[in-house]
């Protein structure tokens, strides 16, 4: 498990990875993004943003870096960043497949990505993956996966992906949607030869969204390691969107809504590495102060009030335009 690596770093942001869904296209659903990238969205002007950002969340103890194929040019970005710093080889680097973007660098197209769990996707995207990350790529997951994707079902593709995992690719999965619990039960059941195909599961949980939390438990104590993604809900428990409750507690410590939000993800017993979606280094800045962030059990009865119920919460993400 490549993620042994993270076992030997001592900095508190150690389990904070930065996910490159914001930066490697011009074009997603976080709140606030027009204030943050401002309109000069070239590939250029995001490779070098990007870069940035990986080069502060690197020499701020950050050591997960999390792409996928549908991220625009994110494997590209992190493949560039990786390439110019050979020396770099205590890092974990994940990638997905499932989804092809289509948005061809463009903030407003009528679909900016499309989903695909079939072997023939696997199989072509796999090969994009390689041929820009090579043996860098240390995990390769199925791309938001919910109970009735088949790749839960396509013997042949289990098949496929345990061979990749005899070669040293570590394989997980994702999950988005009010059943992810379902989802991540479901996967927790495939095996090959009698044996686990999955090692690593990611999931959406925040102080918004907390449906997952027994299922991601269950995958815990399986031996997976856990990714939580959307820590932030997209932007809905940062500054200025925050809910008051948050705003209150973030008060109460001095620290960011941001900070309060993602450490109430990095408590969680099940949590091995907590995502920041960071668009800017002050941001990524903000994000780490979660790892030294205490909260108490009052602060704690008060944050578990806001969770919604899962269908709202998905309605609501999905209603959230591509900015």
């Amino acid at each position: 498990m490549p993620f042994a690596r993270l076992a030997t770093a001592t900095t508190p942001t150690c389990h904070i990875g930065l996910g490159l869904a914001a930066v490697g296209r011009p074009g997603y659903i976080n709140l606030g993004r027009d204030h943050d990238l401002g309109q000069d969205r070239s590939v250029e002007t995001l490779r070098a943003r990007t870069h940035e950002l990986l080069d502060a969340a690197y020499a701020q103890g950050v050591r997960y870096f999390d792409a996928a194929r549908s991220y625009g040019r994110s494997e590209e970005f992190l493949a560039d960043w990786l390439n110019a710093r050979p020396g770099i080889d205590d890092i974990v680097v994940g990638s997905k497949w499932g989804y092809t973007y289509t948005a061809a660098w463009s903030t407003d197209a009528a679909r900016h990505e499309v989903k695909d769990h079939t072997l023939a996707t696997y199989e072509r995207q796999r090969a994009e993956s390689d041929g820009l990350l090579g043996d860098r790529l240390d995990l390769y997951q199925i791309h938001s996966v919910t109970p009735d994707s088949p790749a839960l079902t396509d013997k042949e593709l289990h098949a496929r992906l345990a061979e990749a995992a005899a070669q040293g690719l570590t394989v997980g999965f994702s999950t988005s949607g009010p059943a992810q619990a379902d989802a991540i039960r479901a996967a927790l059941a495939v095996t090959v030869d009698g044996e686990p195909l999955f090692r690593t599961v990611q999931s959406t949980y925040n102080a918004l969204e907390t449906s997952a939390a027994p299922a991601l438990a269950e995958a815990h104590d399986a031996g997976l390691t856990v990714i939580v993604k959307e820590g932030m809900a997209n932007g809905r428990l940062a500054d200025p969107n925050a809910p008051e409750t948050l705003k209150a507690v973030a008060e109460e410590t001095s620290l960011g809504c941001d900070a309060v939000a993602l450490a109430l993800v990095l408590r969680q017993p099940w949590a091995g590495v907590v995502l920041s979606g960071a668009a800017t280094v002050n941001q990524l800045a903000s994000n780490l102060h979660a790892a030294v962030v205490d909260l108490d059990e009052e602060q704690l009865a008060r944050l578990a009030g806001l969770a919604e119920e899962p269908g709202a919460y998905w309605e609501k993400r999905s209603g959230l335009p591509w900015h």
